[in-house]
């Protein structure tokens, strides 16, 4: 799987857009937990009263709270604050100040003077404890001081007698008050000093209806705006997520086909054409989809799942235990389900193979198959190869079918243990509503991110299976290549064949299936190969255009190695007919086009008429009449006929006829050949048959027995001197014809 990040690198700048994109979306997801925890906490039960620093505050009450505090904490306050009094604004001012401070008007008022919020953090800690100590006092009032040092007489002002005792009393009751605080939890005591900030606002004038308000609108608003932030991300990763998947199965499905274009027989003798399908649709379908997953799930769920337990941490850690269980569990269901999936994975791929090529053998056999009566056998053959991908496929299925439903389990176990363990918490004062909130959806974001992994890494083995399947083929290294350095042929050379004691065993094999062949094909000359099934005939013409490269020896065109030249070179020298004729889907004029797409029209007809393809003007359709795959709508002597005007529209200096002349009568042949001798007068003809009478006439006859040359010479010669011939000869001619 790893080698495929390679063929990723085209795509770099959008990998990293991803990224971005998915870091920006998890952070918005990540925030409204956050901000909605706020609303709870700060809108709804604070009234929007965010910290504990007061923006105004009359002076009767702010000389309770700084009369608790140190000589440097009252500096910190009073440096901050300024002074709002009658006798000393100017008339404009105090006018001013009256709207927003209607209490003014009855006493002076501090003011908050400082926007920094490193400072008012610093003030914020300060006032948290003291003002809570004030509304202690002002609650429990003389009472909490009784069976203390300080004693203050029922009906008496506390704060009164708090100013005027000595300050060693005074440190005495602030200790004494902070340690009975310290035994409650901290957003207790906040809670206290908001109490005490919401009744001083009433008592100054403000609208705390419009400050709750002012502040759900903009944490409102925020979280809308963070939303559709998370949602444009999201669109946007999807969109180049999907841009990236289905380029890379593009580019994948280009590189496998060129690769596969380059295999020569050696390789398609190893891959199968059924598999070599599969890898190219199936498999590179599965890594296209993994790949939109992987960039759409993989990369964000690390990200806001770790971002979460990061949010949870700072939130509230008291509860952290549960959803280390939770992460526990599903991690357990997500093993379990990989232990139990990947075996089937790597076979499902190999069994999509066998159902491949089971279906392509029976369409391509299905009249075989009708003329023996044999559909049930070959239904049969197609059912066992189709239930057994059904049954993994099923199990599969099922597998993912259960884990839906335990994850769940999972997570809605999770949600009820938060609530239970939560509602405690918050009951005993240690936590806040909100922060439960948050802390449940942060628990659900967790949990989801590990859900999508599991999902994901389902889906990783098998795709796994087939990115190997495909990288297999990609680093295949084609037998047959091009030499670093080719040769060129000499430009007067004129197509002379030689075989130089080659030898050829196929590889993986012992044995040798041609051994020490040596004669020469010439310009103008037709040389016929001959001889028994299985001697060697069609393999010993398979090395002139090096569809397999000799073992030993050499096969020399115009006295250049073939080894040493192009193959595009080598093969744009040669026009070959092989053994099965193999037409395209498309037109007859396009067939015969494929030898050469400059040919003229007039050539066109012309080399038709030469192949005596005379069926073409007889047919309603002509030169434009379909011919569909494989030419099945053609009979095996009209797609020979078509295959030989292909080569020879071509101009080649060799001609190679495989057997490509069976399919013809003997009055066709004939006539075949008389047309051909004309055309290919200065060629040279190569032709392998089975038929003594195609090549009675030949200049040069190489009977082949068993891989290895029985005779070479003229038919008469050879009638003389080589039984094998005689006994061929013999066994197609009478005695009238021999002579």
């Amino acid at each position: 799987m790893l080698k495929l990040i390679k063929h990723l690198k085209p795509y770099t700048w959008s990998i990293i857009a991803i990224l971005i994109l998915l870091f920006g979306q998890a952070m918005s997801e990540l925030a409204l937990p956050g901000y909605m925890a706020n609303i709870v906490n700060v809108g709804i039960q604070q009234n929007g009263i965010e910290n504990t620093v007061p923006q105004a505050i009359r002076s009767s009450e702010f000389s309770k709270v700084v009369l608790f505090m140190t000589e440097s904490e009252k500096t910190e306050v009073t440096e901050n604050y300024i002074l709002l009094d009658k006798e000393t604004l100017y008339e404009a001012e105090y006018t001013g100040y009256l709207k927003s401070y209607p209490q003014l008007a009855a006493e002076p008022i501090y003011k908050l003077n400082t926007n920094d919020k490193t400072q008012i953090a610093k003030l914020d800690a300060i006032f948290g404890r003291y003002l809570a100590v004030v509304t202690t006092i002002e609650t429990a009032g003389s009472t909490i001081f009784a069976g203390t040092l300080v004693q203050i007489p029922s009906g008496v002002d506390p704060f009164t007698v708090l100013s005027q005792i000595p300050p060693e009393q005074l440190n005495y009751v602030r200790e004494m008050i902070t340690a009975k605080l310290d035994a409650v939890p901290i957003s207790m005591v906040k809670q206290y000093a908001i109490t005490y900030i919401i009744a001083e606002y009433k008592a100054i004038g403000f609208n705390i209806s419009g400050i709750q308000t002012a502040y759900m609108l903009r944490i409102g608003g925020l979280m809308l705006l963070l939303t559709f932030a998370a949602i444009v991300a999201a669109v946007a990763v999807g969109f180049l997520a999907a841009r990236l998947g289905s380029g890379l199965g593009r580019d994948l499905r280009r590189k496998l086909f060129v690769r596969v274009e380059s295999f020569s027989n050696t390789e398609f003798d190893k891959f199968s054409t059924a598999s070599l399908i599969t890898r190219s649709t199936n498999d590179i379908t599965q890594v296209q989809m993994l790949m939109i997953i992987l960039f759409r799930i993989a990369f964000f769920a690390p990200m806001i799942g770790i971002g979460g337990i990061l949010k949870v941490i700072a939130t509230d850690s008291s509860m952290l235990w549960i959803i280390g269980i939770a992460v526990a569990a599903i991690l357990l269901v997500m093993l379990t389900a990989f232990v139990l999936a990947l075996p089937r994975f790597t076979k499902i791929q190999n069994l999509m193979d066998r159902l491949g090529l089971v279906t392509r053998e029976i369409l391509s056999g299905s009249m075989v198959i009708r003329a023996f009566n044999n559909q049930k056998h070959e239904e049969g053959k197609f059912d066992a190869a189709n239930v057994d991908i059904t049954k993994i496929n099923l199990f599969i299925n099922r597998l993912m079918a259960v884990m839906m439903p335990v994850m769940m389990l999972v997570m809605n176990g999770v949600m009820l243990l938060i609530v239970w363990v939560g509602a405690s918490q918050v009951d005993a004062g240690n936590t806040q509503v909100g922060n439960l909130m948050a802390f449940m959806q942060y628990a659900m974001i967790i949990i989801m991110a590990f859900l999508m992994l599991s999902m994901v890494f389902i889906m990783v083995p098998r795709a796994s299976v087939s990115a190997n399947r495909i990288i297999q083929v990609l680093e295949t290294k084609p037998s047959i290549i091009d030499p670093k350095q080719p040769q060129q042929f000499n430009s007067g050379s004129k197509g002379e064949v030689e075989f130089q004691n080659v030898s050829f065993r196929y590889p993986g094999a012992e044995d040798y299936v041609l051994k020490n062949i040596a004669f020469t094909a010439k310009p103008g000359q037709t040389t016929a190969i001959i001889g028994s099934t299985g001697s060697g005939k069609s393999t010993l013409v398979h090395l002139i255009p090096r569809f397999y490269d000799v073992t030993d020896g050499k096969v020399l065109v115009d006295g250049v190695d073939v080894r040493n030249v192009t193959q595009h070179d080598l093969r744009d020298k040669i026009g070959y007919v092989s053994q099965k004729a193999v037409l395209f889907s498309g037109t007859i004029e396009s067939n015969i086009r494929y030898g050469n797409e400059d040919a003229t029209d007039e050539e066109v007809a012309k080399y038709a008429a030469i192949a005596q393809a005379d069926f073409i003007n007889t047919d309603s359709g002509g030169y434009a009449a379909s011919v569909s795959q494989g030419g099945t709508n053609l009979s095996g002597g009209q797609k020979q006929r078509l295959a030989i005007a292909r080569a020879l529209v071509n101009k080649p200096e060799i001609y190679i006829f495989d057997d490509s002349l069976s399919a013809l009568d003997f009055k066709t042949d004939a006539a075949l050949r008389k047309s051909l001798r004309k055309e290919t007068s200065t060629a040279t003809v190569i032709i392998v048959t089975q038929r003594v009478s195609t090549i009675m006439k030949a200049e040069n006859i190489v009977v082949m027995d068993n891989g290895r040359i029985a005779g070479i010479g003229t038919h008469k010669e050879l009638i003389k001197s080589c039984d094998v011939y005689r006994e061929i000869a013999q066994s197609q001619l009478s005695p009238e014809e021999l002579a």
